[in-house]
């Protein structure tokens, strides 16, 4: 007998659990297309953080949801978790806004959407997804502390005008701020906070995750302080916990300041794995490769750069550097 979109799920938070988060996520994917087989809906090109909501207003109230989009959406959400914590980080963008598309201010996808735009580095979509979590429920603690760092980083990367740059945060209705204390009845504990998820579900792991990210900021200080050596031990000690994009990219520049370069193209590789188009990796990989004259291939991520950002001067500089060579 075909196993049900429930027994599924209870299968992937149970792979989950045990760190196992591509066959946890192929689960999740098997029950989303047999929920798909049996018609049921399915959201559509998904909402990034700062869009205007347009949603029916029986999504927004408690009870008056489909149990089925319910569902879908909770799927979504956990497969998303599982691709954050692979360094997939676009894939669970992608998770998350369909997820909120089916049920609009879900505090899990809001949270893991957040997540991984921070560590995409595109801080103000993760800031505005932090705040709409905190309209949602203002005792999200990693809410909070997620609204400080990137207010922290907006403030370094913008300037003291950094707000007026921001995307608009949507407002939440008080239908929103209330469902989650009323369970659903098509999926158990489906979207209640997360220090009330059910064990063996992906938020088991969240302390880990935000451990990973304080290690990364200890590494983070450490670089600006030029102990480079200390900070690659922190970066590891995170990557330990979580495989982030931005965790490789910050290891590969203690590399190349240690003069370790095979070490930075293997993290620049591995961050490439998780984000074939980050500019960081790409350019650090090719400074790398030109200290081991690997020029070709040097040059030829550099090119690839080149072709997300025409006008990255650093880029340019490096390839006629490279083209002189």
């Amino acid at each position: 007998m075909a196993a049900s979109p429930g027994a599924l799920r209870r299968a992937g938070n149970e792979e989950f659990r045990r760190g196992q988060y591509g066959p946890a996520a192929a689960l999740y994917t098997r029950a989303l297309e047999l929920l798909e087989a049996t018609g049921t809906a399915r959201p559509g090109s998904g909402r990034a953080a700062g869009e205007p909501w347009a949603e029916p207003l029986s999504r927004l109230c408690p009870g008056a949801g489909d149990a089925a989009a319910e569902e879908r959406s909770v799927l979504l959400a956990n497969r998303a978790a599982c691709h954050l914590k692979d360094g997939a980080c676009r894939l669970c963008v992608a998770d998350c806004s369909g997820a909120l598309e089916l049920v609009p201010f879900g505090i899990k996808p809001l949270l893991r959407r957040a997540a991984a735009y921070e560590a995409l580095e595109r801080y103000g979509l993760a800031y505005v997804d932090y705040k709409t979590a905190l309209q949602v429920d203002c005792t999200v603690q990693a809410a909070h502390d997620g609204v400080n760092r990137m207010t922290k980083a907006l403030l370094e990367k913008d300037g003291v005008n950094w707000r007026q740059k921001l995307p608009p945060i949507p407002t939440v209705p008080v239908s929103a701020q209330t469902r989650w204390s009323v369970p659903s009845a098509g999926a158990p504990g489906a979207n209640t906070p997360p220090a009330t998820a059910p064990r063996g579900e992906p938020d088991q792991t969240a302390a880990g995750t935000e451990r990973a990210r304080t290690l990364k900021e200890e590494g983070n200080e450490l670089v600006k302080k030029g102990n480079h050596k200390k900070a690659v031990e922190k970066y590891s000690e995170s990557l330990q916990l979580n495989q982030e994009c931005a965790t490789y990219t910050n290891r590969a520049l203690c590399y190349l300041a240690l003069k370790q370069y095979k070490e930075a193209v293997q993290d620049c590789t591995e961050a490439l794995r998780l984000d074939a188009k980050n500019v960081k990796a790409l350019y650090r990989r090719a400074q790398a490769l030109k200290e081991l004259k690997d020029y070709k291939s040097s040059i030829a991520d550099i090119k690839s750069l080149l072709k997300t950002e025409p006008k990255n001067t650093a880029a340019l500089r490096l390839l006629q550097e490279l083209n002189r060579a």
